[in-house]
């Protein structure tokens, strides 16, 4: 049995929200009623980014409900706009030795957070896991969405734990992810570089790239079977549009997360090498599935994601180039 240490707090949940004042209710209510902690002290914070509706308002009278559970919930506001930044406040103010986000449209079982914080206890070499996310589905998703679904934070890998592997960004999404909060502070730089958008590209990316920081310092990312989560997806997130712009959104950052684990000698070879195998697998999706092309909603996420990655070197100029502009900009303030 876990022994309860009194004077600190064993596990934190953070919940980076924007406009969530309809949905944070039912994630509220789950983690209120989370079942053996009685020797695991704990907190909720939420990380409001910049929401427009009663989110301030909700949060209020919930921390009423949680002073009354022996539970401090504490709340706030990041102006930075961008899952990124939300991130990074709540490893600020994070006062557990462990971090488990939820988004707030993840709803977890009710031992989630204990499953999760004795998987940190059973695995010290672990410095992130995460586990099972189902779908709960406003509406059926369309045919063979199986072969997408990982790309809207659904990730069902069987009953066994395993390593992902960090150097093929074979990693969890950043939704029901948990993390040991020294590790992070350690590896992860203060400033990210893919903060979630360009204007007028969704851009994803965010949840890899402290991901990629802490595989590359030596710690393990694990998936632990015994964490269940569902992300709930309304209709619109099934619709065409929204989906190509998931599939592009995810495929364009791909060689700058690449260039995390990459020598300044490679950069050129693993520059060439993104665009050859984008072209390699587009070519091969094109071949394959060309009755296909533009009839079927699946085929067309993937050719996206394809031509996406394939341009992510000339995007992660572009990153370069702003950075440089931005930096510029600051010097002469």
């Amino acid at each position: 049995m876990i022994e309860k240490n009194i004077h600190a707090v064993d596990i934190t949940v953070a919940i980076p929200a924007y406009n969530g004042e309809k949905r944070l209710p039912l994630v509220l209510d789950l983690l209120l009623n989370q079942t053996g902690l009685e020797n695991i002290n704990w907190e909720i914070i939420i990380i409001d980014n910049n929401s427009a509706d009663q989110t301030f308002e909700l949060v209020e009278k919930y921390q009423k409900i949680a002073k009354n559970n022996n539970i401090d919930l504490r709340y706030f506001l990041e102006n930075q706009q961008g899952a990124a930044f939300a991130r990074l406040r709540a490893v600020k103010e994070a006062k557990g030795n462990i971090i488990a986000f939820l988004d707030d449209d993840n709803l977890p079982d009710t031992d989630w957070l204990a499953a999760a914080y004795k998987f940190g206890i059973d695995y010290p070499q672990a410095g992130v896991w995460s586990g099972q996310i189902h779908g709960a589905f406003e509406v059926s998703p369309p045919e063979n969405f199986s072969r997408i679904q990982a790309f809207l934070a659904i990730r069902e890998h069987g009953d066994k734990p395993y390593k992902f592997d960090g150097d093929k960004l074979k990693l969890p999404p950043g939704a029901a992810l948990v993390v040991r909060k020294q590790v992070w502070r350690e590896n992860v730089p203060e400033k990210p570089i893919l903060s979630g958008k360009l204007p007028g590209i969704l851009v994803q990316g965010d949840d890899y790239e402290p991901l990629i920081y802490i595989h590359k310092a030596g710690w393990q990312i694990w998936y632990n079977p015994a964490m269940h989560s569902y992300h709930q997806i309304p209709k619109w997130r099934l619709e065409k549009d929204y989906l190509l712009s998931i599939a592009r959104g995810c495929g364009l950052p791909t060689f700058q997360l690449l260039l995390i684990n990459t020598q300044k000698v490679q950069i050129p070879i693993v520059f060439a090498r993104t665009i050859l195998g984008g072209f390699r697998r587009l070519l091969g999706h094109i071949i394959k599935y060309r009755g296909k092309i533009y009839s079927d909603l699946i085929v067309m996420f993937e050719m996206e994601f394809y031509w996406a990655s394939m341009l992510s070197p000339f995007y992660s100029c572009r990153l370069y180039m702003r950075r440089l502009i931005d930096n510029k900009g600051s010097d002469n303030a």
